[in-house]
Order: structure tokens, then sequence, then C-alpha cells
């Protein structure tokens, strides 16, 4: 079952799954990071199954130039445990309704490169994202 997570007890609930893909996170910084974050537009959903949350989606609307109005994918996740379930189909099943019902274009992620991340990768192909570029990033020392 789909749940929307934008409290700080479904943010808790989530902390496992989240660190599957994220594992800078933890139970002393998940919340304010992503309260500030859902401040800001992002938006949390999970797949819940034997009542955890299984998988996780954050996603967040936005709009481009090149693109026009779109949901940008932060965050795609599933518990090792639960997956090859289907699980991460039916939350991205759930934005793809989400974008056009807001009259989006597009739905766009970017995905690390390595081989641990190839089952991502055909994941994403074979649902039928293309892809369109590289992305380019540099990190900022402060």
């Amino acid at each position: 079952m789909i749940v929307e997570i934008n409290s700080e007890a479904g943010i808790l609930r989530a902390t496992s799954v989240m660190n599957a893909l994220r594992p800078q996170l933890n139970v002393e910084n998940i919340v304010p990071i992503l309260l500030k974050m859902m401040q800001n537009g992002y938006h949390l959903i999970g797949y819940e199954a034997d009542g955890v949350i299984a998988a996780a989606l954050g996603y967040r609307f936005t709009e481009h130039l090149h693109w026009g109005k779109a949901i940008y994918i932060d965050d795609l996740t599933t518990i090792e445990a639960y997956r090859k379930r289907g699980f991460a189909c039916k939350l991205l099943d759930h934005v793809k309704t989400v974008a056009l019902a807001h009259q989006c274009n597009q739905i766009h992620l970017d995905s690390g490169l390595g081989a641990n991340r190839y089952d991502a990768h055909r994941f994403y192909l074979n649902y039928g994202f293309n892809i369109t570029s590289h992305n380019f990033a540099m990190a900022l020392n402060k």
C-alpha cells in the first residue's frame, strides 16, 4: 500500500529504507533534513508491506526551459529483503499519475555510476526511462 510520508513519525518509519540508499541518514539527522526539504517542495511516499516502509520515493516539482514542467525524483530505494516484488514500480506508477495530473511534461532522475548501480539502471531502462544526458557536478569545499 502506498502511503504519504509527511510527519516526523512517518519519516522515522522510513529511516531504514532511506538509509539503504543514503547511508549518511540515520535516526539522529533524518527528521530535520527531510522536514526542511518538505518545506521546500519535497514529497516522500512509501510502499508499506508487512507493517514496514519497504520502499520509498522522494520527488519534487520543477520547471526548466528545456524540460518544461517536470517531476524530479531525488530518491528511489527499496530495502534489500523486499526487492524484486514490484514496489518500486508501484511508486513510479503513482508518481507518473501525479505528474500527469499536474500537467508535467516529463519525469527525471539521476543515478550514480558504478557496478553497484547496474541493477538500478536496468530497472530504470526497463521501466521506460532513457539516458538523455550526463550529469556534471562540482564539489565546493567549505
